[in-house]
């Protein structure tokens, strides 16, 4: 794909950005989307540079609008001369800052503002669209606290293993949200994963279910991590 992001920034949670959107709409909408070699979960920031000339008209569209568009994984192929595989599971984005150049490229800062699920991919023209609905989490529970709270510490391992490889950039430091689902949308995000695993972890159909592959995702990378330090 010629339009990537950039290298996501060292805080993928700056100036505490966490927002996530509020109720369960079973509304279906057309939104245009941007397919990514990535995963974008709730809360987590996005920089994009768009210089491919149908992207910067799907910025414009989104900058007359409500300054949203949808992002969903490439499961297979390429998405550059189509015949690309999409994922029917991405999340909406939403742009906080845009900035364009004289050249007609956009540097844009966005957030992930919730779980959708994509009914119909429709014709590019020229950019993807996409017939979406909402989909968020039910409520939290006081368990689902218990067990958000109990992975904190093997994150932290993993997050600190990983580093000890050079292969990780984000601080050991980083603060979770006290409400357990966007926690765990946050330690998805930055945890040593790769975007299947990531994919999955967003597709999962509860909280608790998303979490309980957290845990084992975890449990899996500090043993990986483990045997290559030891060599």
């Amino acid at each position: 794909m010629s339009d990537q992001p950039d290298d996501m920034p060292n805080d993928p949670y700056p100036d505490d950005t966490r927002v996530a959107d509020s109720g369960t709409s079973t509304d279906i909408f057309e939104l245009p989307m941007f397919p990514l070699g990535s995963v974008l979960f709730p809360s987590m920031i996005l920089p994009l540079r768009i210089f491919e000339p149908r992207y910067q008209a799907l910025v414009r569209r989104c900058l007359d609008g409500d300054r949203r568009f949808g992002v969903a994984m490439i499961d297979r192929g390429s998405e550059v001369g189509g015949g690309d595989v999409r994922s029917m599971i991405g999340c909406v984005s939403t742009i906080l800052q845009e900035e364009e150049q004289t050249d007609g490229q956009w540097f844009l800062v966005c957030v992930g503002t919730g779980r959708l699920r994509i009914q119909e991919w429709l014709e590019d023209d020229p950019y993807p669209v996409a017939r979406v609905s909402m989909w968020v989490d039910d409520d939290p529970t006081d368990e689902l606290l218990h067990q958000v709270r109990a992975l904190e510490a093997p994150f932290r391992t993993v997050l600190a293993l990983a580093s000890e490889l050079d292969e990780w950039s984000v601080p050991l430091t980083i603060e979770l949200s006290e409400d357990p689902i966007l926690a765990s949308y946050q330690m998805s995000a930055v945890s040593p994963f790769g975007s299947f695993d990531r994919q999955q972890l967003l597709a999962a159909e509860t909280a608790t279910a998303r979490v309980d592959l957290l845990g084992e995702l975890l449990a899996d990378a500090d043993l990986v991590l483990r045997a290559r330090l030891g060599g």
